[in-house]
């Protein structure tokens, strides 16, 4: 089985954005519902006042306002499906698994078009809340082990942060450059290489699910 990250890894981009962004011009009425709020929050954040799951909590809040959602994410993948990476396509598997810390609203449809198997941050649009941990880092290598440990061949990702997964696959690969098109071997964790993971897992989604 080959596991693979998703955003900025076969997908050139972050599909979370890229929706907020695709919506908005759809729905400008959200220039002033939501955007105005999100600008708060992520000064808020810089600022230390919020927490870090409550700012990704608050980004993803514009999927509670969208009325046709389901209408918008296939025309959205429609458009967009040609992006995934040509490299991954030619190697494609049926096992093949995507984790994502991206929502599962976003990532479910175009797992689904790639006949793939996929794990992704559970988000209630209806509530906008989180109903499971945000799927980052050490939470995949929590994933894999709740399926068993099953033998992993390949792991492939853009970011260190996933080097607790990485550290589960026979063969690790880190997908860099601009529009996710080159693959290199996994960095080997000299001191320094530690150090960088350790600061991208403290600083990024790895935390449990919270709500206030």
């Amino acid at each position: 089985m080959n596991v693979y990250d998703f955003d900025l890894t076969i997908y050139p981009t972050d599909c979370a954005i890229d929706f907020c962004i695709w919506c908005m011009k759809r729905h400008p009425k959200l220039w002033f519902t939501y955007f105005p709020k999100l600008v708060k929050v992520m000064i808020q954040r810089k600022m230390g006042k919020i927490p870090e799951y409550l700012k990704h909590r608050k980004f993803l809040s514009y999927l509670t306002m969208i009325d046709d959602f389901d209408e918008q994410i296939e025309k959205y993948w429609n458009k967009n499906e040609k992006r995934i990476a040509s490299w991954y396509l030619k190697q494609k598997k049926d096992d093949d698994l995507i984790i994502s810390a991206s929502p599962d609203c976003l990532i479910e449809p175009i797992a689904n078009r790639l006949g793939v198997k996929f794990m992704a941050t559970e988000f209630d649009r209806e509530f906008g809340v989180f109903t499971n941990n945000l799927m980052y880092a050490k939470e995949k290598a929590r994933h894999i082990f709740d399926l068993g440990f099953p033998v992993i061949d390949n792991f492939y990702s853009d970011s260190l942060s996933d080097t607790p997964i990485a550290l589960c696959a026979e063969k690790a690969h880190l997908v860099v450059k601009d529009k996710a098109s080159t693959v290199v071997d996994w960095p080997d964790l000299d001191s320094e290489t530690i150090k960088e993971v350790k600061e991208k897992i403290d600083t990024g989604w790895n935390i449990h699910l919270k709500e206030d």
